[in-house]
This record gives structure tokens, sequence and C-alpha cells, in this order.
């Protein structure tokens, strides 16, 4: 009898569970009997998938922050790799948390057995040398947006870019009235999302200015209420913590529900990553920031070599958005551009053709793509089922 499929997977954080639930999804389509095990979320655990190992310690960001949980992640490291070793599966596929995964990746080639990388680490923004370590560890890497495939191109690495499960999932009909409806909000009242981000870090840095820039612009914009759709229950509690006494009429949070709480604004104060993708996707102009460990930055802004980073902006070549990094994170930038949004919204509406046409290019049925890519690379021929 013919052994099932079998596929290492390592997904790093939140964005990369979710990916990875869709990719384990699209093969399990094709191959029910596949197994799926290694390091994942709860969204791929609800798809069957065995975890070797706790997800969270691989979620820290940075150069510097990750050295204070090294002894655990390397720890984890030694036990998955030798897991790997011991029972090689199929293919081995890491989701992101290209710092962990490429070393774990690097290790399993050398073992013969296949490996994918998915999602581009930034070799196109800064620390480009690292695209010989990617060389060295992956037989396949999968990108997500068109721009990322040229440098693997070059150097000579298989590579497809499969699109965003995202641009898939959300549609392009708008669904302010619903959301509203939702939320018990106003159809005409003037709403703001806030979304400081999905980490305790990110939240302690941007939380307290984007909660009082919403504040001070409620001087020019009476009646602007504020959505804030916290990513747990402990970064619910940290933001309560943050707004204090504030008015709860103004300020309204939401458990999980970015979607919603995105649909139901006029635009979002967000900070980079993939809530940007989100916001695109639902049609909402925003204010994109980027603050993060002042030692982290001093390593990484001499890497930079690019002058953009809000990923709207990089997926159109141009600065479509307005973005702030480090020290221009400031109350009264982020006070001016949300003014400037509610006083222009001619120039929202040109914005938001030039999203459709985004979100028309990275809408490829990314886990199907995904999928097909990986089961290829094994020498294993997908159904040919209907998308």
């Amino acid at each position: 009898m013919k052994k099932p499929l079998r596929f290492g997977i390592i997904a790093g954080e939140k964005s990369g569970d979710n990916l990875g639930a869709g990719l384990i999804s699209a093969i399990r389509d094709q191959f029910a009997d596949a197994e799926f095990e290694g390091i994942g979320g709860p969204t791929m655990l609800a798809q069957g998938f065995t975890s070797l190992a706790p997800m969270d310690p691989l979620s820290v960001m940075g150069f510097v922050e990750p050295l204070t949980h090294l002894p655990q992640i390397l720890k984890i490291k030694r036990t998955v790799q030798d897991h790997f070793i011991n029972n090689p599966p199929d293919a081995f596929i890491g989701i992101d948390a290209p710092d962990f995964n490429l070393r774990v990746e690097s290790v399993l080639r050398n073992k013969n057995i296949p490996t994918v990388h998915y999602v581009s680490p930034s070799v196109w923004a800064y620390r480009e040398k690292r695209i010989n370590k990617i060389k060295q560890s992956v037989d396949l890497m999968l990108t997500l947006f068109p721009f990322e495939t040229a440098i693997y191109r070059q150097h000579d690495i298989a590579v497809k870019c499969v699109g965003h499960p995202l641009a898939d999932a959300i549609g392009f009909k708008d669904n302010k009235v619903s959301a509203r409806q939702k939320l018990g909000l106003e159809a005409n009242a003037k709403i703001l999302a806030l979304m400081p981000g999905s980490r305790a870090g990110e939240i302690q840095r941007l939380g307290p200015i984007f909660i009082e820039a919403g504040k001070q612009s409620l001087e020019t914009n009476p009646g602007l209420r504020f959505i804030i759709p916290c990513a747990s229950s402990s970064r619910k509690q940290q933001i309560e913590a943050m707004l204090g006494d504030a008015e709860n009429d103004n300020f309204i949070l939401l458990d999980g529900n970015s979607h919603l709480g995105i649909s139901a604004a006029d635009a979002v104060l967000l900070a980079s990553g993939t809530a940007t993708l989100e916001a695109m996707l639902l049609k909402r102009p925003m204010v994109v920031c980027y603050r993060i460990a002042a030692l982290t930055y001093a390593v990484a802004s001499r890497m930079m070599k690019i002058p953009l980073f809000a990923l709207p902006n990089l997926l159109a070549g141009k600065q479509l958005v307005p973005e702030y990094i480090q020290d221009r994170v400031t109350v009264p930038n982020l006070v001016a551009e949300i003014n400037s949004i509610f006083r222009n919204p001619a120039a929202s509406e040109e914005l938001l053709v030039e999203f459709e046409t985004i979100h028309k290019s990275i809408r490829l049925n990314a886990n199907r793509q995904a999928a097909d890519s990986v089961l290829k690379l094994i020498g294993v021929v997908a159904f040919n089922k209907e998308s």
C-alpha cells in the first residue's frame, strides 16, 4: 500500500499560520490523506496539522529582540531539525520567518530533502547578500507579489509568484454599510480604524501615538469615532490600559475582526505589515507607520536600499499612501494626514482605483498555485480539478 504524502512545515507567526492552513487545504483537496507536521498555529492545527513545538517564540521581530529568546529558539530548531532528519518528509516548506527557516532548510536540503520557502525575505530591500544563503538552502521560492521574483531569476533560483490568498478571499464589493450595521454604527459617521500592530512591542511603540493623534484629530473632525481591532485578549488589555479614561463612545475595541473594522471605517491608521494589504484590498485610504526598537533600526537603516516601505507603495512602484518611519511617526504628522483624508474625499476616490488595479494583479488563486508548485517540485502530478 502506497504511503501518504508527508510534508514538514514551519510557520513563524499568525500570517504564516494562515498561509500554511491554505496550503494544507489545497494539497488535501488533491491528496486527502496527506500528512503535515512541524510548527504552526491554531489555523493550521484546525486543519489536522501536528505541531512539534510552539510558534510564539519564532514571532519575535528585529535583530536584537530575538537574542533574549535565543536558547529557546535554538532548542526548537534542534528538535524539529532532528525530527525531520530522522523522519524525512517528501518536502519541507518554511513559511516566512527567514532567519529561522533558512537555517533549517539549509540543513535539510543537505540531507536531500526538497525545500520550499514560502514568502520572500526582503532581499530586494536590504541584506541582499542573503540571496547566497537562499540559493544554498532553497529548491523553490514562492513569492506573494510579482515585483519579488526578479532577484531570484537573476541568481538562477527557481521562483514562482503565487499571488496572495487575501486577494483571493476579499472581493471587490465595498461592505461599509453592512459592516457598520453589524457594529451598530451610523451610516454617515466619520470613522477611523487604528491598527498599531499585533505584537506587544509594536503596540507599545505605536499605540500611544495613534491614540493621541486620534484624540487631537477630534478638534477638526468633531464626532470622529475610532475602531481598534485587537489581535488577542492580551493585546486588547494592553490597548485598554493605554486608553485609560478616554471616552468609550469614541473608541470601539474589537476582538479580532480586522476585516470588519477596516470595512466599517472611512480610513485606516496602521502599522506596516499584512494589515496594509488588508486595508488596500478592502479599498480604504491609509497612513502607514513603521517603528521598531532603536538599536534594530540603527542596524536596519544602514542596509535599506529602497526609498519606500509601505506595501501598497511597493506594489505600485510609487508613493500611493503616506508612510512614516521611526522618529517621523509623530502626533502632529499623523493628525495632519488624518485631517487631509477627511478633507479631500476626491483624492481618496482616485487612490481606490489604483488599489483595485493592484488587487487584480495579485488575485491568482494563491493556495492552489502554491500547492501545485510544491507537488510539481516533488514530481507528483496534481489532479486537474476545478479551482
